[in-house]
């Protein structure tokens, strides 16, 4: 009952924004905040965002207490546009949320894999799933054939949304996923075989008895990279992102209500939830897409002048393209805050970017942590070692639940009183932290978080290649990149290298998401391997940045 109470006073908290912050960067630093201590709140035994939160701006309307302004304002690849306010997307987002429990046949706890570009269904889909207590499992547009297969059979999704693009390949192996009983088409076509999403959504009821979600059941499955193996489920639920936005409300976007914020980011990322969702919509917000085909920088600066965007969600790498252009040239009235997450923010592209627009660029990092050594133990200030959340004796409202069906997992990440967050980095004396890099062999390029063994896997399948390695490696332009150690095999020897590179990049592209090939190769007599016979990538990228940290 007094978790009950407290949520009830965090819900009358938003309009000025005196709920608990999350960690978050300055340039180049990390501000440690405690969010830990005794205001640390408990997730209430009921939540769903979409009742509590999105159902709470389209009332402030009705009433007359919130402006008719959009909740989402969509830009199509040709320019046109679409704008709903909070009560047009919550009477959209029911009749979707009739589409899967009616049409669809779902029950509560059925899992959807959405991939989906950036267009409205994308935002319809999810908050259906909320709306209907389907735990949703979104993907990048970029997958192949084994990936969707992979995660189709892993997850034992029983509902697939996509488009015309991926259908053919949803098909294709569809025979080999018994838990998939429906699939959902958006597109003006129809596919036979499949339900059609909008012709469906237009003729459903806009009433609809939102799902009493509990704040620890699961809302949303994220397919993560490791070190080793295939990707991991990792489950989140309605309290550590729905209730954990709500907390946070504007504490690192600096968004108002009625401001309108816009996050550059593929729909497969958990940032994206972050950005285009649960940010912009606990604050009363406006989320804005725009369906960028491609990443055009003259399309998203032109996008930046032209319509009135006040804070700016991107990947590093997208800052480095813009900076390509010459953008004093240009004038971004609106724009007050800009914030990056994903990999490393190099320190002369923030400084290009103050230089060139007079605007800074917040690191987003996430939680609050501490910096501990390979025994768990916290560490004194200067000292380096990896980034720890502590999860006992009370797990932080945000983290997540754990990786799904894989409790050993789970287990391998947690030291002690912490969880390991694979990063590593030093701590002064104020509490303030500096990053520095991978303390795993994650790769994190261009916002992808790429697991090694994904890559090596594809490669190892080539008729040249006998044995592979892959690590990071330091790029000017995309902080860091995929690459590749290969040994052929001695039949490939005499064949010409450069032609064989692009050979095998293009086979890695065929075989696992594209952004995932190696942008950089080199063929090497042997790879350095422990006397038990495993391979040292850790000397591999200590030798390839040259220096023990890059911060």
């Amino acid at each position: 009952m007094q978790a009950l109470l407290r949520f009830h006073r965090y819900r009358s908290l938003w309009a000025s924004c005196q709920s608990c912050c999350p960690l978050h960067l300055q340039p180049r630093r990390m501000v440690q905040q405690d969010i830990l201590g005794a205001r640390n709140p408990e997730i209430p035994e009921k939540f769903n965002f979409a009742n509590d939160v999105l159902d709470h701006w389209a009332q402030m309307e009705k009433e007359g207490k919130k402006a008719l302004t959009p909740a989402l304002w969509w830009v199509s690849g040709e320019g046109d546009e679409m704008k709903w306010n909070y009560q047009e997307l919550g009477d959209l987002t029911r009749q979707a949320a009739n589409v899967l429990s009616d049409a669809c046949g779902l029950q509560q706890g059925d899992r959807v894999i959405v991939i989906l570009p950036r267009i409205p269904e994308w935002w319809l889909a999810v908050v259906g799933c909320i709306r209907a207590g389907l735990v949703f499992i979104p993907g990048t547009p970029l997958l192949v054939t084994k990936d969707i297969l992979y995660r189709l059979k892993t997850s034992k999704a029983k509902c697939i949304i996509t488009n015309e693009a991926l259908a053919p390949t949803v098909d294709a192996v569809a025979s080999d996923c018994p838990a998939l009983k429906v699939k959902l088409l958006v597109s003006e076509n129809r596919r036979d075989g499949w339900m059609d999403f909008r012709a469906l959504l237009r003729e459903a009821p806009t009433a609809h008895n939102c799902t009493k979600t509990g704040g620890e059941e699961a809302m949303t499955i994220y397919f993560t990279s490791g070190t080793t193996g295939n990707p991991k489920m990792a489950e989140h639920s309605h309290g550590s992102l729905g209730f954990k936005a709500l907390m946070d409300a504007r504490s690192y976007s600096d968004v108002q209500v009625s401001e309108t914020i816009w996050s550059i980011l593929d729909t497969g990322w958990i940032l994206n939830l972050l950005g285009t969702f649960l940010e912009p919509w606990t604050s009363g917000a406006c989320s804005f897409i725009h369906q960028l085909p491609r990443n055009d920088p003259m399309i998203i600066v032109n996008t930046l002048c032209k319509y009135p965007i006040n804070v700016m969600l991107a990947p590093p790498m997208l800052y480095r393209m813009l900076l390509n252009q010459d953008l004093t040239r240009f004038k971004f009235q609106s724009l007050h805050s800009c914030l990056s997450a994903g990999e490393i923010l190099l320190p002369e592209t923030l400084q290009k970017w103050r230089m060139q627009t007079g605007l800074n660029i917040k690191e987003i990092y996430g939680q609050t942590e501490t910096i501990i050594d390979d025994n768990g133990n916290v560490l004194p200030p200067g000292t380096k070692g990896e980034i720890g959340i502590k999860i006992k004796p009370i797990k932080p409202v945000g983290f997540f639940s754990g990786y799904v069906d894989n409790a050993e997992k789970t287990a391998a990440n947690t030291l002690g009183n912490f969880w390991r967050m694979g990063d590593l980095g030093i701590m002064d004396k104020d509490g303030n932290f500096q990053y520095i890099g991978r303390a795993d062999d994650i790769i994190n390029s261009r916002g992808y978080r790429i697991g090694p063994s994904e890559v090596e896997n594809a490669l190892n399948e080539h008729p040249a290649v006998a044995e592979s390695a892959v690590i990071s490696s330091p790029d000017a332009n995309q902080g860091e990149v995929v690459k590749a150690f290969v040994v052929l095999d001695p039949k490939f020897k005499s064949h010409d290298q450069e032609e064989l590179i692009r050979e095998l990049q293009k086979h890695v592209k065929a075989t696992t998401a594209p952004y995932k090939y190696p942008r950089k190769v080199e063929f090497v007599s042997t790879l350095p391997k422990t006397v038990t016979g495993k391979i040292q990538r850790a000397k591999l990228r200590k030798d390839e940045w040259k220096q023990p940290t890059r911060t």
